[in-house]
């Protein structure tokens, strides 16, 4: 691929008037790449190239790109008179909590946001008012927003991090500037799969807080060993604290229940987005009454605050009621077909590895799937930073840019199957797979 020059003349454009020229700037890449159109499983640069998409936005693109349900039921809002009113109830927020909370049984309540950021700070808020303690247990290698108790220790580079600590914690490696060093010694990062260190630090510690994706997919896809997340249970029992699975990626999109309902363990609260409502702007917290309700509590002094002016937009909020029945339709038949495709592209990446002669090895859940290039699937950041090929893993990324397929280039990041894709576009995939890892090859 020779060049993205009106991307550049886009992004050189807005660095005039953006920081960085990208509102988000996770969103840069190496090549830059200004998207302009997508539909179903395909997307099209501001240059003229076609891809089929395996990046879905970093996932929310569940069903791919302008599937007609949801674009019709959000032309009828637009179309009916709906707005934001910033005054009473609605029926629309009433609708989506109700499909949620009468589908997944633990879940009672349900309050709605608009970032995944936001519904990880409220429920951090929210497990420290429950338990009137204030440290909060984070995964090294996790990613659970860009708030100041949660945007530390994501992909700390080993010689930063020093050797493993187990049982232990890490030192915290802010991900930001700006974070008060005084509100460091709240925040304990430990590695992922790792019991004995959440036992470490409860010992020491009174924890209001535990949260961690179910799998870790900030990383690609790390899962948690047999008997993890019953341990994490057991230990929040135990010690008093509240389990927080951060679903944001993970929920309704590897089952309707989330990663929780795949593993029988049951967290105390859950905060979804992403997949919730196929690309538009929408969060949830959920749990039982008993959390919950401490939104709506009585006594001022005990109250949860929660409020925002666009929580419940009758635009996302139409857009998550829309997707929520669709995944209801057919008796959830979209996660086995969904199953069955990312099946087909796991065996396919495994034979072309194979034929290649190339280390690595693919981990999936549903429709989510990662390459480690590696001899084994890691089991924590430590294990992943250490022994990854990240080099070739990128350079099978930019190959795969010249065969028209989007995997987001930057190494580990995990890809997604939507709706949209078909048969066709995972054989397509396949082909354009084999050949850009003989490009590769080529070069090294």
């Amino acid at each position: 691929m020779s060049g993205f020059p009106e991307s550049d003349r886009i992004l050189d454009h807005n660095r005039r008037y953006i920081p960085g020229g990208i509102s988000s700037l996770n969103r840069i890449t190496n090549p830059n790449i200004a998207f302009v159109r997508g539909k179903g499983s395909r997307i099209w640069d501001a240059d003229g190239n076609e891809y089929i998409d395996y990046h879905g936005a970093f996932a929310p693109q569940f069903l791919g790109f302008g599937h007609p349900r949801i674009s019709a039921a959000v032309k009828r809002v637009l179309d009916n008179g709906s707005d934001l009113w910033g005054s009473g109830p609605t029926e629309l927020e009433g609708r989506l909590a109700e499909l949620i909370c009468e589908n997944i049984p633990w879940v009672e309540k349900l309050a709605i946001l608009n970032s995944g950021s936001e519904a990880t700070a409220q429920a951090i808020r929210l497990a420290r008012a429950a338990t009137s303690r204030d440290d909060i247990i984070v995964m090294q290698g996790g990613y659970n927003g860009w708030h100041n108790d949660v945007a530390v220790n994501l992909m700390t580079p080993l010689d930063r991090l020093g050797p493993r600590k187990s049982p232990g914690e890490y030192d915290v490696h802010p991900m930001s500037a700006g974070i008060p060093t005084a509100h460091e010694s709240l925040i304990h990062p430990i590695n992922y799969n790792d019991l004995d260190s959440v036992r470490y630090v409860c010992e020491r510690y009174r924890v209001a807080a535990l949260i961690t994706e179910p799998i870790l997919q900030n990383i690609g896809l790390v899962k948690p060993r047999p008997g993890y997340l019953q341990g994490l249970r057991e230990l929040a029992d135990e010690f008093g604290f509240l389990l927080v699975f951060d679903e944001i990626k993970t929920g309704f999109r590897h089952s309707f229940g989330g990663y929780a309902e795949i593993s029988g363990v049951i967290p105390d609260l859950a905060v979804y987005g992403k997949a919730i409502a196929s690309s538009y702007p929408l969060a949830a917290i959920a749990g039982p009454s008993r959390w919950m309700d401490l939104f709506a509590h009585s006594d001022p002094a005990q109250r949860v605050l929660l409020a925002g002016t666009y929580n419940a937009h009758p635009v996302p909020t139409a857009a998550a009621v829309a997707t929520i029945e669709f995944l209801l339709s057919d008796g959830r038949a979209l996660y086995r077909r969904l199953d069955t495709l990312g099946a087909r592209l796991e065996e396919a990446l495994t034979r072309q590895l194979a034929a290649h002669n190339i280390e690595g090895i693919v981990v999936r859940q549903g429709s989510a799937f990662v390459t480690f290039f590696m001899d084994h699937a890691p089991v924590d950041w430590h294990d992943l930073a250490a022994n990854h090929n990240y080099e070739l893993d990128t350079a099978i990324r930019l190959a795969l840019l010249n065969e028209g397929v989007f995997f987001f280039p930057l190494a580990t990041k995990q890809c997604s199957i939507s709706a949209a894709h078909t048969e066709d576009d995972i054989e397509a995939t396949d082909q354009a797979i084999g050949r850009a890892l003989a490009a590769v090859l080529v070069t090294r």
